[in-house]
């Protein structure tokens, strides 16, 4: 598990392409402080593991989901991408639970300046979209962002200045694509509400109350807020 809170921007030494894999070497260093084989390490929020590492680099290996399911295809030699590795038993939380499973990419649509920030509008498939809430958390190649605007097709998120020089996001431009992972509560509760097959033999709310639902799919937003779900 992960927390979005990138360590350090490593350069891509080499991405070699071998039919449906392909193997990726990074220059880093901070990341490599106390590594082994088999470790994991977010990579633009892909989770990879680390199948071998010296004193400035560690390689990994990147299967056929990864490549057609992630923004890999655009990197390239000298590319920048932000590192984070598995968060320790106890480590700080600074972010939000991230999983390193990329959910699906999207493309910088705008860049503005607001005061010393700046509001990066991202624009995605509906598929991530509906995940997605304002004032909720986002990972965007892996860095934990708050959103502060959605759209049914485009999200926006504002970035201060510590996260433009800690991430690669604050070298990226108007149409270059990244990695985007929802939070994954909201996909727990989307399968809690709405799966036909979820057996949910009761709720409890803020009253201790429990009621009844019969493994029916009559709950909605109204009916939580009417019996005391916030």
């Amino acid at each position: 598990m992960f927390t979005g809170i990138v360590e350090e921007i490593g350069i891509i030494k080499d991405i070699n392409l071998k039919g449906n894999y392909a193997e990726i070497k990074v220059n880093c260093k901070a990341v490599l402080s106390d590594v082994h084989i088999g470790d994991s390490i977010a990579l633009n929020g892909i989770c990879l593991t680390v199948t071998e590492f010296s004193s400035n680099h560690f390689s990994a290996t990147m299967m056929k989901e990864t490549l057609d399911k992630t923004a890999t295809k655009y990197l390239k030699n000298c590319s920048k991408v932000n590192l984070e590795r598995a968060m320790s038993a106890n480590g700080r939380f600074g972010g939000h639970i991230v999983s390193g499973h990329v959910d699906g990419i999207g493309f910088i649509k705008s860049i503005k300046s607001e005061a010393v920030a700046k509001l990066y509008t991202f624009e995605t498939s509906k598929n991530i979209t509906k995940y997605i809430i304002t004032k909720g958390s986002i990972t965007i190649n892996g860095t934990s962002l708050t959103v502060t605007d959605v759209t049914p097709t485009t999200f926006t998120v504002s970035l201060i200045p510590h996260t433009l020089k800690s991430t690669v996001l604050g070298s990226m431009n108007l149409g270059d694509y990244v990695n985007l992972e929802c939070d994954i509560l909201s996909k727990y509760v989307e399968k809690l509400l709405f799966n036909e097959n979820t057996n949910l033999t009761h709720l409890t709310n803020t009253n201790n109350k429990t009621y009844i639902n019969n493994k029916s799919n009559n709950i909605d937003l109204n009916f939580l807020s009417q019996n005391g779900f916030y």
